[in-house]
Order: structure tokens, then C-alpha cells, then sequence
């Protein structure tokens, strides 16, 4: 038992989310007398890995950090005082429950005497009234007397039944409240505790860091494309996501893309083996689910200034700090590894829930081009090309929504865009640009040529452009492509004239005039064996 045990209040200061876990640094002040040998870190969470933990230090005097020990921690809760509490709320809300049913019961029989009243009256009134036995004046008093009641009565029974609704909905809380505090169990959490030989009394600030697991974030992108400027902008997000069990409040918040759990040395193919399978033991199962070693080579990983260091330091550099230009988060690249500082202050809650952070926006000029096959639809889709910037960050592969003129068009999953590469977006399609394909020939040989026959086909396609601008548009098209030696295809006129690709693939560039109109004619011949029955010809 290590004597001078003090427990050190500590708090999250900064954050590092990875792609499948994060870093957490806390860090706490304490006013040492000289005689502490070690200093207690509790309540830590379980989806902590024991052995990422990293401990450092600075203060007024000399400390000497000499070793870290982590056990697990199980407390039961005191739930005695908890159960009483929770009782007294629920008999007091009980018997408001009870009372609030007393007056509407009482509002029910009044209401319901007022309602026979009216019924026993109303053809004695009538009759008095005929008889002039009655004025009208008595006759007005009385409904308005019968009408005020009922009003009355009917609002009173309303807001008594909505008391009664919030009630239960409160003692539902409580009793599931109860029946939790009343299940036995066990809070599980870790405890560190740091071996120091202060030089003397002084203040000492302590720095730890570890690593947990349930911690993530992914790339998202806005990107709005301006018909009228030829830009996209360029919102760049991430998306947090965290169930470590602990509340990242006001913390310095940084993303990065390391991939620190696959330690630095390359995977060992070892051989693979078939066998017939049996039941595994459970001392074998919890092995493989344990945690594995290369989390001790997680410093390698993280970027400069997060904050790591080995026990043995006396005191840590403070780290450097950059101040923020005109982008909401500072970039730093180390070969392929990217991080972001996010600027401001980090408030991610242990929720499950993902929460939003803006990375940067940027202004990309773009050009746009249309794209159309004919043989399979009659419009053009628009698609707006544009280049990451060569001294850009680079564009993390994941899900964007992409808006044309403020219009949703739908969403798309971005590649991974190095900086200086060119990408594309799909716009949909564009009623702006009209293509008809229509079929202009169709001739079959009353002659046979070595006991063939050939039939020759022309196609016409006409593409309009309905907007007053140029528009650059790429024509896809196709003539037949034979699989057998029976059948040969020939090309016979190409207008405007282009190389025909593979399988017969056509393919043309054009720049379509503003309101302006084209044509593209091609035409070819098929030849088989007389009797031979050719397949696909339905074009």
C-alpha cells in the first residue's frame, strides 16, 4: 500500500479523434507539501486502453514521476438514501395524483347536477315563459347561469386531467428510477495512479493521456455548385460521433487521419489452415477479445504538440500554439497523415449522436459539360468539373451533398481527391439540352453475296440547345459489335467524322452553339449466312 495517496481533480483540456478511437489529454493542479508519493486519478471509463496511458508534468518544483499503476475500480453506489428519496417523491406525486381525482370527481357531480337541472327545467321554463309566468330577463339569467357552469366546470376538469397526465409521467420516471437503484449492481471505472517524489511544497500541474475506444469521425461535404459564377463552394465538415463515456466540454478539438491501431510494422501472413470446428473455451474467447499491444506504439501516431510523453520527463514544453487565419481549422500534413485543429472550443457529449464541425469552406472555379447516350435516354445530364487546389488539403473520401443553384440534387460518395486533382460532379439532368434519336434507314440486299445477306442501317440523332450559352457536350453512342465470324459489321459513314472506340463505341466532343442545333449521322451494314438468325438487332 503506497502511502500519501492524494486524489487530483482533473478535466478534459483536449481531444484527438481518429477514425476508429480518439486521444484524450486531461490535465489537473495540485498543491504539493513535499511529502505526497502518489497522485490518484479516478472515474476514469472503462473503454480506456490501460496501456496508451501517458503521464507528464510541470510545476514550481521538481517532481519526479517514477511509474503508473491502473486498476479497475468497482463501487456499489450507496442506493439506501437513493430508495427513500425516490419513495417519498412517489408517495407525495401519488398522493397529488389522488387528490387532483377527488376534484374532478367533485367537478363531475357539480357538472352533472347542472346537466339534470337543465334537463328538469327546461319545459317547465318553457311553459312559464309562454304563460308570461316568467320574463325574459330570468330567462336570460338562468341560461347564462346554466351555460357559465358548464364552461366552468368542463375547463376546470380539462386542466385537472392534464396535473394528473404530468404526474404520471413523473412517476413513471421515478419508478424506473427505482427499479434500477433497486437492481444490484456494480459501477466499473479506472483508476491511475502515478508514483511522485516531490523536491519539495509547490504547485505541480499533472498532464495525462490515454486512449478510448467508441470514438470516431468522418468526412461530409456541401457542395454547392453557381450556374452563374461557374463555382463550387466548398463546405467541408466532419461528423463526431462518441460513446466513451465521457463528455468532451470546452476541450481543444483535433481531427486526424493516422490510423494508429495498426501498429508500424506490417502484417505477417501466417498459413492458413481449414479444420473442423469446435466450441471455443471462454478463457480463449476473452483473449482474443482483449486489447492489443500495439497501442503502446500509439505515440508514433499522434501529431506534434497533442501532448504525449514518457513518466520519466520532469516537465513538459508547452505546446505550440497557431493562430487561426481566415479557415475555420488549421492543417498541418505529415506524408500521409492530415490533422485538424478545429478552432473555438469542442463540445462533444457521449450521446451516439453525430455532431457537426465545420473543417473549412472554399470557392473552386468550375466548368461545366454535359454528358448524353442517346440509345438509352433523350436529355443530357450536367456535370461541373473543377480542381482541388495544388496547395489545398486533401479531400478525405466520404458522403456529399451536392446543391445546384441552391436546389437539393441529390447526394454522392466523394473519393479520396489528392491536392491538384481534377474530380467531377453529377448534376442530373438538364432539360435545357434536347437529343432525339431516330432510326433514318434500314435497307436489306435483295442480292445475296456468297449466299449472304446484308442489311445496312443509318441513324440521325439531333441535338438542340436550348440555352443561350456554348455548351460543351460529350455524345456517347454504339453500332453492334459481332461475337461471332458469322456475322460481320461494317462501318460505312461516320458524320462528323471520329475514330470508333472499342466494341463500337462512338464518341463525340462537340460545342453546341447558343440556341443553336446539330446533327450526327452514322451508318453501317450487318452481313450473315442466308438462314442464320442474328440476335440483338432490335436497335
Amino acid at each position: 500500500m503506497i502511502n500519501h495517496q492524494h486524489a487530483i481533480e482533473t478535466e478534459i483540456t483536449a481531444v484527438t479523434v481518429y477514425t476508429d478511437r480518439a486521444l484524450v489529454t486531461r490535465q489537473g493542479k495540485i498543491s504539493l507539501t513535499g511529502a505526497e508519493r502518489a497522485l490518484i486519478v479516478s472515474n476514469l471509463p472503462t473503454t480506456l486502453d490501460p496501456a496508451s496511458v501517458r503521464v507528464s508534468g510541470k510545476g514550481s518544483i521538481g517532481v519526479k514521476l517514477q511509474g503508473v499503476t491502473i486498476d479497475r475500480q468497482y463501487t456499489t453506489e450507496p442506493v439506501a438514501d437513493r430508495i427513500a428519496q425516490l419513495t417519498v417523491q412517489i408517495d407525495g406525486l401519488g398522493a397529488d395524483k389522488r387528490r387532483l381525482q377527488s376534484q374532478i370527481d367533485t367537478l363531475k357531480l357539480q357538472s352533472n347536477f347542472v346537466q339534470g337541472l337543465r334537463e328538469k327545467t327546461q319545459e317547465s321554463f318553457s311553459r312559464s315563459l309562454a304563460r308570461q309566468q316568467i320574463g325574459l330577463e330570468d330567462t336570460q339569467n338562468f341560461l347564462d347561469f346554466i351555460g357559465t357552469k358548464t364552461t366552468e366546470y368542463a375547463f376546470a376538469g380539462e386542466d385537472l386531467r392534464q396535473q394528473q397526465q404530468q404526474i404520471d409521467k413523473q412517476l413513471q420516471s421515478l419508478r424506473w428510477q427505482l427499479e434500477e437503484v433497486e437492481t444490484p449492481y456494480s459501477k466499473e471505472s479506472f483508476e491511475v495512479a502515478v508514483a511522485v517524489e516531490p523536491s519539495g511544497a509547490g504547485e505541480f500541474q499533472l498532464e495525462l493521456t490515454y486512449v478510448v475506444d467508441r470514438a470516431h469521425w468522418t468526412p461530409l461535404y456541401d457542395l454547392r455548385v453557381q450556374s452563374s459564377s461557374n463555382t463550387i463552394q466548398l463546405d467541408y465538415l466532419a461528423e463526431i460521433c462518441q460513446t466513451t463515456g465521457e463528455d468532451w466540454s470546452n476541450v481543444s478539438l483535433m481531427l486526424s487521419t493516422a490510423k494508429p491501431g495498426l501498429g508500424t510494422l506490417p502484417p505477417k501472413l501466417d498459413p492458413w489452415y481449414v479444420d473442423i470446428a469446435a466450441p471455443m473455451p471462454m478463457r480463449q474467447r476473452t483473449m482474443m477479445m482483449a486489447r492489443s499491444a500495439d497501442a503502446l506504439e500509439f505515440a508514433t501516431a499522434a501529431p506534434a504538440g497533442a501532448g504525449m510523453a514518457s513518466i520519466d520527463r520532469l516537465e513538459e514544453s508547452p505546446p505550440i500554439e497557431y493562430a487561426a487565419e481566415t479557415v475555420v481549422a488549421e492543417i498541418f500534413q505529415q506524408g500521409s497523415v492530415v490533422t485538424f485543429q478545429l478552432g473555438g472550443s469542442g463540445n462533444i457529449p457521449s450521446d451516439g449522436n453525430p455532431h457537426k464541425a465545420t473543417i473549412f469552406n472554399d470557392n473552386l472555379p468550375c466548368r461545366f459539360e454535359y454528358i448524353a447516350m442517346p440509345r438509352l435516354v433523350n436529355f443530357a445530364y450536367l456535370q461541373a468539373k473543377a480542381t482541388n487546389r495544388t496547395d489545398g488539403a486533401v479531400l478525405l473520401p466520404g458522403k456529399a451533398n451536392i446543391f445546384r443553384d441552391d436546389v437539393f440534387v441529390g447526394t454522392s460518395q466523394l473519393e479520396n481527391i489528392a491536392s491538384g486533382q481534377e474530380f467531377k460532379l453529377n448534376l442530373g439532368i438538364d432539360e435545357g439540352i434536347k437529343i432525339d434519336r431516330e432510326l433514318s434507314e434500314r435497307q436489306v440486299d435483295k442480292t445475296f453475296l456468297a449466299g449472304n445477306r446484308r442489311i445496312t442501317y443509318a441513324y440521325r440523332l439531333k441535338i438542340t440547345n436550348l440555352l443561350n450559352n456554348v455548351n460543351h457536350i460529350q455524345i456517347n453512342d454504339q453500332i453492334p459489335h459481332s461475337r461471332t465470324e458469322q456475322v460481320k459489321v461494317k462501318i460505312l459513314k461516320i458524320s462528323p467524322q471520329i475514330q470508333p472506340g472499342e466494341l463500337g463505341r462512338l464518341v463525340w466532343e462537340l460545342d453546341l452553339p447558343a440556341n443553336g442545333r446539330m446533327e450526327i449521322n452514322y451508318q453501317f451494314s450487318i452481313e450473315h449466312p442466308e438462314g442464320v438468325r442474328v440476335q440483338g438487332l432490335d436497335v
